[in-house]
């Protein structure tokens, strides 16, 4: 695309100003306000998607009066200055959408843009997101498209545009204003990387929950057997791409072949003062989390190896550190405690008749249920090599909202690939 003006000028590109003019009346802030006090919790943006007022936003930006309807309700103001109710009528939770519908008719409302509906969008096509940050009035962002997030189970677009708390749910659309994709996130700790929910999941809630007439409580239901049937898919997929071996050290482990992790390495050997023990550590992580209240972002999955080797320590002090390592670190307490049942541990010593391909492994595994969504667990397996005084392998399987028996089938394997290392 040529001919534009350069983005030093002050004044907005003719493609901003044009996008903008006809954007008020199909542009909404939602705010969540609690029933009986009447006042709001917090905000965001959507846009209409029909003439007779159907309009996308969030999940999160509604998640509260889908999980809670009858503590808070949701209202509209437009950025044409109508106001009125809103009725929540479907949610996606694992892209992050919501469908409700308001008090309008007869409304101008977006279109959705063809090729970012079949996932043939250019790269470096200019977007513009729109929105209401910081509750300071419709604004208008420019970036540009730059595909889907690599290393992600869920489909993202990265977007080069300031995304700003309030403008979740508001429309990413192209220079004729037709929608690319829903403002979702930030990256925190990144400048102008933002990220869209594709069009394409949001054109299919729209026809899934156009004619829907939910009671309250059935949303409620909803979102539990979405993030079930979510995690299901997720975890098949984990055991489908199976491990490849690593070596670290003496050991051999296991690291998942799945595409959507990102895995780092660390060590201490620059630590002050000079440690007594080296520490070598990688840890793989999905980017699959999901937002399924205001204080529960579910779905995390990681596995992790740390190779130490004692430099001047004795064969106490090194279990010392290998305990420290090993602890097992499962979310409790505070406000969890509303969402998950009391912790339980097991700790059991595994092949203490070491063969030659298999060193002995002290095991612990930790599990916690979901009050709210029965039949799901976090579970954290972690394992310690036990046939050296000065050097060990301390590996760590963490998974956030899986089912009970996948995750023993999923530990089992993991537990089977910790070997020596030929």
């Amino acid at each position: 695309m040529t001919g534009y003006p350069s983005q030093a000028g002050a004044q907005a590109l003719p493609g901003a100003e044009t996008v903008y003019a006809s954007a008020p009346p199909r542009l909404l802030q939602i705010r969540t306000l609690v029933a009986d006090a009447g006042r709001q919790t917090s905000t965001g943006s959507g846009f209409l998607v029909s003439a007779d007022g159907l309009a996308i936003t969030n999940y999160h930006v509604v998640s509260d009066a889908a999980l809670e309807p009858k503590t808070y309700r949701l209202e509209y103001t437009g950025a044409d200055g109508t106001q009125g109710g809103v009725t929540l009528l479907a949610v996606d939770l694992p892209n992050d959408l919501a469908l409700v519908r308001v008090e309008k008719q007869n409304a101008p409302f977006f279109g959705f843009d063809k090729t970012a509906l079949d996932g043939s969008l250019p790269k470096g096509e200019r977007l513009y997101s729109l929105g209401n940050p910081l509750d300071l009035g419709f604004t208008i962002i420019e970036g540009t498209y730059n595909g889907l997030v690599e290393h992600s189970y869920n489909d993202h677009i990265h977007f080069t545009g300031a995304l700003n708390p309030g403008m979740s749910g508001g429309p990413a659309v192209n220079t004729q204003g037709q929608v690319v994709g829903v403002n979702v996130a930030t990256r925190r700790g990144g400048q102008l990387i933002s990220f869209l929910v594709p069009a394409r999941f949001a054109a299919a809630l729209l026809a899934r929950g156009q004619d829907a007439k939910p009671a309250p409580a059935d949303l409620r239901k909803d979102v539990i057997a979405q993030l079930t049937s979510w995690r299901g898919a997720l975890y098949k997929s984990l055991g489908d791409e199976g491990f490849r071996d690593r070596v670290f050290g003496s050991y051999q482990a296991p690291e998942t072949r799945a595409a959507w992790f990102e895995c780092w390495a660390s060590t201490n050997a620059s630590a002050s003062p000079k440690p007594r023990a080296s520490i070598n550590s990688t840890s793989c992580k999905a980017e699959a989390g999901v937002y399924v209240a205001s204080d529960l972002n579910t779905g995390t999955v990681e596995v992790n190896h740390s190779y130490a080797k004692s430099i001047d320590l004795n064969q106490f002090q090194f279990a010392t550190v290998l305990t420290q390592l090993a602890q097992p670190r499962l979310t409790m307490g505070g406000s969890f405690r509303k969402w998950y049942t009391p912790q339980h541990c097991h700790e059991d010593f595994v092949g203490l008749a070491p063969t030659a391909d298999h060193p002995p492994l002290r095991v612990m595994w930790c599990a916690q249920g979901y009050r709210e969504f029965d039949g799901l667990y976090d579970v954290v397996l972690v394992a310690v090599t036990q046939d050296h005084a000065d050097e060990a392998l301390v590996s760590r399987l963490n998974l956030q909202a899986i089912a009970y028996d996948d995750a023993l089938r999923l530990g089992k394997s993991f537990l089977e690939r910790l070997q020596v290392a030929r």
